[in-house]
């Protein structure tokens, strides 16, 4: 007889605790092959695809779409076939002497699937376990090959939504639209993302309901934008930061970019030669490549340049990473913010992709902006904004002339430097936006 494994939500990475259910890639009755993916959830860090290592019938699902499960807790169960030559114990049923071995086995951790950990039992953090299913005394048979099984039946839900798109189900979730309430235009009533957003557009139109003692809707904060908020407000309650700014000539660096761009092969990106002078400027001053320790007794001195930048995706602002930037020639540092912007904009950025930065780089000017001051990406201790690079009268050579200018800004952790090493930091930066050949003689 078939045995029933469990399969529970493996340790995402990154010190997380929980994922949301984004959608359920299988049905309770379907049989699948090891490491197919059966579910696709959303975490703080980013959105994937869990793969199961078991192959066989899928005899249960826990938890709904919207809803939150922790590491460690079951997913899925799946009625496995014995494999050839399997003692009597891999074939007793529910009722025989040999049940309970076949329920250890049931919950036994189930090997580590590629990228993934394996959660320890008994993992603290907080959690919430959801999604428990139907009675295991309501069962039914469904087959594992030519063998029938007998398997816990979940009841029945509400009709099946017809959308395709995952897009378009993450659309409705983030505005809060029932898809069920919807009524598609698309073959056979499929669910467009148009009907989404005439639905969005017309909850926009309509008052707001009210909430408590008049107030207005709440939108629950949670997912990536609970994360950031988080990070945030940790960043800005624990680092004393300080921010300083300086106006630069950017128009020799933009033709230098022209000129490497008029050569054959890939097209260089005015983030890729700011990210190359950011690792020379790191070199010149290591301490700002670092990071203050969790207790604020010692300061770690990063040898590496983790280096990551702002990137605007579908999850909204996240800030891939790209390893070892000080490693990177100019093109190979071109190609990997061009890959991982790509990501960030599919949403297809994996946890390790987005963490163990230890300098940020923020192009704010993409937005049209001159100047900001950002909150440091904890526990990072610096990171160099870019505002907009646009034609300003400017005194070049004692004359005055039009000149592509852009307003640089730096915020560091006080506890690393003092103002000399940030000032002297900047500068070094400005000076080579105003006279790229610099970066000769640091290479």
């Amino acid at each position: 007889m078939p045995v029933v494994r469990e399969f529970r939500l493996p340790d995402l990475g990154e010190g997380l605790t929980g994922a949301e259910v984004v959608r359920w890639m299988v049905e309770v009755g379907e049989v699948i092959a090891v490491d197919q993916p059966v579910v696709e959830v959303e975490t703080a860090k980013a959105v994937v695809e869990v793969p199961c290592p078991y192959g066989g019938v899928v005899t249960a699902r826990y938890g709904e779409v919207g809803e939150e499960i922790a590491v460690g807790a079951p997913l899925v169960t799946v009625a496995v076939a014995p494999a050839a030559g399997s003692g009597p114990e891999d074939a007793a049923g529910p009722g025989s002497a040999a049940a309970p071995a076949a329920a250890s086995a049931s919950a036994e951790v189930e090997r580590p699937l590629v990228g993934f950990g394996v959660a320890e039992p008994g993992r603290g953090g907080r959690r919430r376990r959801v999604g428990a299913p139907a009675s295991a005394s309501a069962s039914a048979v469904v087959a594992v090959g030519a063998v029938a099984v007998r398997a816990p039946v979940v009841p029945a839900g509400p009709a099946v939504v017809p959308v395709i798109s995952p897009l378009v189900r993450r659309l409705a979730r983030d505005q809060g639209v029932d898809l069920a309430a919807l009524t598609g235009s698309g073959p056979d009533g499929l669910i467009m993302r148009a009907d989404v957003e005439r639905a969005v557009a017309a909850t926009v139109a309509a008052p707001a309901p009210a909430g408590p003692a008049g107030q207005d809707g709440v939108v629950p904060l949670r997912g990536l934008r609970k994360a950031v908020a988080e990070k945030l407000s940790r960043s800005h309650r624990e680092i004393p930061a300080a921010t300083c700014w300086v106006d630069a000539d950017a128009t020799e660096l933009m033709a230098l970019r022209r000129q490497l761009n008029a050569t054959p092969g890939p097209k260089v990106s005015v983030l890729a030669l700011l990210a190359r002078i950011c690792t020379v400027a790191l070199a010149r001053f290591p301490e700002l490549n670092s990071s203050v320790t969790e207790d604020g007794s010692g300061i770690v001195r990063h040898s590496a340049v983790h280096l990551g930048f702002a990137a605007q995706g579908e999850r909204g602002l996240v800030v891939p990473v790209v390893r070892d930037a000080q490693n990177r020639s100019t093109g190979q540092l071109g190609e990997e913010l061009g890959r991982l912007t790509e990501a960030a904009r599919s949403g297809a950025l994996t946890p390790a992709e987005l963490t163990g930065g230890t300098f940020t780089l923020n192009n704010y000017g993409v937005f049209g902006v001159d100047g900001s001051t950002p909150i440091l990406n904890h526990p990072e201790a610096a990171m160099l904004g870019v505002g907009r690079i646009v034609a300003k009268p400017w005194v070049h050579q004692g004359e005055l002339a039009v000149r592509e200018v852009t307003q640089l800004s730096f915020t560091f952790d006080h506890r690393v430097c003092d103002g000399g090493t940030a000032g002297g930091f900047l500068r070094f930066v400005a000076d080579c936006v105003e006279q790229p050949g610099m970066l000769l003689r640091q290479l």
